[in-house]
């Protein structure tokens, strides 16, 4: 399977689209003005306590207080017997390591007060109405390894899985690592030297050293350290010896990847190519059609049958249809047949609009069970290259699949859409009728009690036409019953339930 990594940069947006075999599979988008924040360090200010939560609130400086929960602020002590805290903010690396049994935790109110300054580093970006999830457990990803400068532990990433070449990367950190501190040896360490490792090292050691020297001039709430743009951490996460070519359309943003890869890269040699085409560099690859493709409800499989896709607050419903699909043999199989190829379409769709959280599947209802645990098999095939962490339950009898993926920033439809101001995020508006007969509610409540003989009445135009034509008889009874004139109006601009009555 062929990679490619195409990069879209102007004055105000960098897009970066991650290809498999020619098509996009993994879509960043950075917002100059809304810059993500995952990684940053501030020195925060506690500004509430609530021990029924065993949490706090802490004013980093952001729009909304962010989130910090008890096992995220624990010693450093501590901190080592609740590693799986730790781990679990490194799922995205595709590393960790974790106890499987911990002791309980301190209550909240005995390791914070309120008005406590505390350096605290974001793990999870501010999603919906939620404030950023933020922790004291301070980590410094690079290349090979990721740095934990308060945590006294070596992890190993779990997709290295031979156990020689585990124990001998362990060993290397062990030596050269500083006393007291902790790392997690990512997935691109796997062969690497012990030079370097230590390069690595070393340049996060003195990062970290950086930050605790401006931490002391700085007063809470601020920005301590800003982590790395879009590109940069694309490239640091993503980039791998499988990438065949890097192509941006951007001459300086060229430059800074080829500075980016020597530092960060040595002696690896990617092909970083200048697209100079007249034609934006998204619509020759194609990407801006699957783009907007990612962005629709409804996504039509290639056999005739669709799935539907919804997206709440907390939760992610898919809905699997035969639609025109209508098979060659029997029913069972045209249903196994559809639900096979809605299950790479499932999995496809979750990566590219990166939906996380609790995703309910409902399949098309399958009678052998045998069916069921091809359609499961497959689901789990399918998101084996999703490096965020997925947990699948089994299928139900009723066709149901219950699973989650974990959500570590918006998805492209929350980032690229915004509530429709009409429906305001319901997906319908009222019909047409609906709103005539609401319209002859109100009249006949203002007729009731208000003086004088005329009434103006302004209407989206769409409803002047049913009041003048198919309800006309509708105000022609209210102006005979109440004794009174109603003149309509037709506002082009108005909302196709708004309605203002004027009396006089």
């Amino acid at each position: 399977m062929t990679k490619e990594l195409v990069i879209n940069t102007t004055a105000h947006e960098t897009r970066i689209a991650l290809l498999e075999s020619g098509h996009i599979a993994e879509l960043y988008i950075e917002r100059h003005r809304e810059r993500g924040i995952v990684g940053n360090i501030y020195r925060g200010r506690v500004i509430r306590v609530l021990p029924g939560m065993q949490a706090a609130f802490v004013d980093v400086g952001l729009d909304k207080a962010a989130f910090l929960y008890v096992a995220d602020v624990l010693d450093e002590m501590e901190a080592v017997e609740h590693f799986v805290e730790v781990g679990h903010r490194h799922d995205e690396l595709g590393s960790e390591e974790s106890s499987e049994q911990h002791p309980p935790l301190p209550p909240i109110e005995d390791l914070l007060q309120e008005g406590q300054e505390i350096l605290v580093q974001v793990a999870k970006e501010p999603i919906g109405t939620k404030g950023a999830r933020i922790t004291s457990h301070i980590s410094l990803p690079g290349r090979n390894l990721v740095y934990m400068p308060t945590v006294d532990h070596v992890g190993i990433s779990r997709r290295i899985e031979n156990e020689e070449e585990r124990e001998r990367l362990k060993h290397l950190i062990d030596v050269i690592r500083p006393a007291g501190t902790g790392f997690i040896v990512r997935t691109a360490a796997e062969g690497k030297t012990g030079d370097e490792l230590k390069t690595d090292l070393d340049y996060l050691v003195s990062l970290w050293d950086h930050i605790v020297e401006h931490k002391a001039d700085r007063g809470a709430p601020c920005l301590i350290h800003s982590d790395l743009d879009v590109t940069s951490k694309v490239l640091r996460d993503i980039l791998t010896e499988d990438v065949s070519r890097v192509i941006v359309d951007s001459a300086i943003e060229r430059q800074k990847i080829v500075r980016f890869l020597d530092t960060f890269m040595p002696g690896h040699h990617f092909e970083v190519e200048h697209y100079q085409e007249d034609e934006p560099v998204f619509d020759a690859f194609g990407l801006e059609v699957e783009i907007a493709r990612a962005l629709g409800r409804k996504v039509w499989l290639k056999s005739g049958g669709y799935i539907i896709i919804e997206q709440t607050e907390a939760l992610v419903a898919v809905d699997v249809n035969t639609g025109r699909f209508v098979g060659k043999h029997n029913l069972e199989d045209t249903i196994l047949k559809t639900n096979l190829e809605a299950v790479r379409e499932i999995a496809f769709q979750l990566r590219l609009r990166n939906i996380g959280g609790l995703i309910i599947i409902d399949f098309i209802d399958m009678e052998k069970e045998a069916h069921r645990e091809k359609v499961h098999a497959a689901l789990e095939e399918a998101l084996k290259n999703d490096k965020s962490k997925t947990n699948i339950l089994k299928i139900s009898e009723l066709g149901m699949v219950e699973m989650t993926r974990k959500r570590v920033r918006e998805s492209i439809g929350r980032t690229l859409c915004e509530a429709c101001p009409y429906c305001e995020g319901k997906g319908y508006v009222k019909s047409k009728i609906t709103t005539v007969y609401e319209i002859f509610r109100e009249l006949q409540r203002e007729m009731r009690s208000a003086p004088g003989y005329r009434m103006t009445l302004l209407v989206h135009t769409d409803i002047a036409a049913l009041l003048y034509d198919e309800e006309r008889h509708g105000i022609e009874e209210l102006e005979k019953y109440f004794e009174k004139q109603v003149t309509i109006h037709a506002r082009p601009g108005f909302h196709i339930e708004q309605f203002e009555i004027i009396i006089g």
